[in-house]
């Protein structure tokens, strides 16, 4: 991996030590992250598919915008929306900082679900090119172009995303933290002994958010519903067939963000933890940073899955918005 350049260490701040407080910490504290945007609009994005389906979109300007800086476009995780706490958060950081953000409800995700039949995944990146169509278009709200954040499921879909098309939508930066990049090393770590607690709860909100899709299930798919004890289950009965996937195996192949990572040419940073108690370190470790010269690759000792409380803060927001202030 290539040696960090004036990349500030990350400390953990008490008592949230270690890698499973610090990703549970605002599950236990539930912080109220307020927006302090001078305006907010919804904008809708109608995906271009034939499908009907429209995501939603919150649009946040700051009080003291900086000139030349882009659109910030952030993209939550599995089972989050544009209301999630990281998101928020993170949104208010970049106001402060003078950029303009759109807090992005992926497809069947918070605002967006009774807009869409489908739901997101992890390789869904396609909507992210239609979001940026529409925000470099005509009237567009990116008038000096987009960056791109993401967490978790939604950091993998922005790396496979800025591979396929990073350079032709003129995406000027990219932010990724806690990519789950190898998703099957991934759902096969949910299921060992110390994570059964996490399993369990991942999987229910999944559950619970297939079971809200607009139409309902036919009787199949409950009963499928039910039997799925895995996050690998739930895959291969909804995830791959909804999808056009053989099964979860050929669904986590083809959408693995460490296949796609030497083809980004657009700067680029991700940030992770190696104490993150979902995702196993043996994906990133396994990945030749030198090869990917666009990829500035930031692996810390600390900090969690979706968690790098500091002292201070949040200190992957902190990064994010230092990087793309440079960019």
């Amino acid at each position: 991996m290539p040696a960090e350049i004036g990349v500030r260490p990350f400390r953990q701040r008490f008592p949230w030590i270690g890698g499973d407080l610090q990703t549970i910490r605002d599950f236990i504290v539930r912080p109220d992250e307020p927006v302090p945007a001078a305006t907010s609009e919804t904008l809708s994005f109608k995906m271009p598919d034939g499908t009907g389906d429209t995501l939603i979109g919150v649009l946040d300007r700051p009080a003291e915008p900086v000139a030349g800086r882009p659109l910030v476009v952030l993209i939550h995780g599995l089972t989050g929306c544009a209301e999630s706490v990281y998101v928020r958060r993170s949104a208010r950081r970049f106001l402060e900082a003078g950029f303009a953000t759109l807090r992005l409800n992926l497809r069947g995700a918070g605002a967006s679900r009774p807009l869409c039949r489908q739901q997101y995944h992890s390789g869904r990146s396609g909507d992210l090119a239609a979001v940026i169509d529409r925000l470099h278009g005509p009237g567009g709200a990116a008038p000096d172009g987009v960056a791109l954040v993401g967490w978790s499921l939604g950091a993998n879909m922005l790396l496979k995303g800025v591979a396929e098309f990073g350079v032709e939508k003129r995406v000027r930066g990219a932010v990724a933290i806690s990519a789950p990049i190898d998703l099957m090393g991934t759902a096969r770590h949910f299921t060992i002994p110390r994570n059964t607690v996490y399993h369990r709860h991942l999987l229910a909100a999944m559950r619970a958010e297939m079971a809200a899709v607009p139409g309902g299930l036919t009787m199949q798919e409950h009963a499928r519903l039910a039997a799925a004890r895995s996050v690998i289950a739930f895959d291969d009965a909804f995830t791959a067939p909804r999808n056009g996937f053989a099964d979860a195996a050929d669904y986590y192949a083809r959408n693995s963000a460490s296949g796609f990572l030497a083809r980004i040419a657009v700067p680029t940073r991700v940030i992770h933890a190696l104490d993150d108690p979902w995702i196993p370190k043996a994906g990133y470790l396994a990945v030749d940073w030198e090869a990917c010269p666009a990829v500035r690759a930031t692996l810390t000792r600390h900090g969690g899955h979706v968690g790098f409380h500091a002292p201070d803060g949040v200190w992957s927001d902190a990064e994010a918005v230092r990087f793309l202030a440079g960019v």
